[in-house]
């Protein structure tokens, strides 16, 4: 599995916490709810405490593509925030979500203030770029392979024993066009990949829902052996 750096709140101390939440509104959202919209210009941060997020893009024809998840301790937003830039992309909470919502001008004191926030704002980004590398990378993989990597990943992060003892149930709704825009492929490739695990009884699929039945299978079309 992937070794992931501590998130940006699990990376504060007590002290830049509380620093943090005083000069923070705290959210609470529910499920299914946008928060910040590609190409608007808004200069606030959010450290998401709670839940897991979605952040998709549109394109000009329409279609909209889940790029990444963001789960508890993730900062967010924080390209558009620190750089001034419009925002490349959109928030949707994919459970209920309870978040901190920063000023970008106030979270950049902090920072400058206090070097733990500094260095949490460093990793962060330092992160989303190795992300973003290894997805370049990655793109000339197989799609089974890449799909394997990927769930194996999803069921670290937010899999949860199957009360029946048959697996690992990813806890959040994932379409299969949400799969397809994670790994830059179309829905028609990923679901003749998933069509193909669930005849050997490696996965089971539902309406937005995924049981993976087979961690070693999975490993195996990731890594070989």
């Amino acid at each position: 599995m992937t070794i992931r750096p501590a998130p940006f709140w699990e990376a504060l101390d007590p002290g830049d916490r509380a620093a943090l939440l005083r000069a923070a509104t705290r959210m609470s959202l529910p499920a299914d709810r946008q928060f910040l919209t590609q190409g608007e210009d808004s200069d606030h941060l959010v450290v998401l405490l709670h839940g897991w997020v979605k952040v998709v893009a549109q394109s000009h024809a329409g279609y909209r593509a889940l790029l990444a998840l963001r789960g508890p301790g993730e900062l967010l937003g924080e390209q558009a925030a620190v750089e001034r830039r419009r925002r490349s992309a959109s928030l949707l909470t994919a459970t209920t979500a309870d978040l901190l919502n920063l000023p970008a001008t106030r979270f950049q004191v902090l920072a400058r203030a206090r070097p733990g926030v500094a260095a949490a704002l460093e990793q962060t980004l330092s992160q989303r770029l190795r992300e973003a590398d290894l997805q370049r990378a990655g793109i000339t993989e197989p799609v089974p392979a890449r799909l394997a990597v990927l769930l194996l990943d999803l069921v670290e992060r937010c899999g949860h024993p199957d009360p029946d003892g048959t697996g690992h149930r990813i806890g959040l709704a994932l379409s299969q066009d949400d799969l397809a825009g994670l790994l830059l492929t179309s829905r028609r490739t990923v679901s003749r990949v998933l069509e193909q695990w669930r005849a050997r009884g490696w996965v089971m699929t539902g309406r937005q829902a995924l049981l993976v039945r087979s961690v070693d299978q999975l490993k195996r079309q990731a890594f070989g052996g």
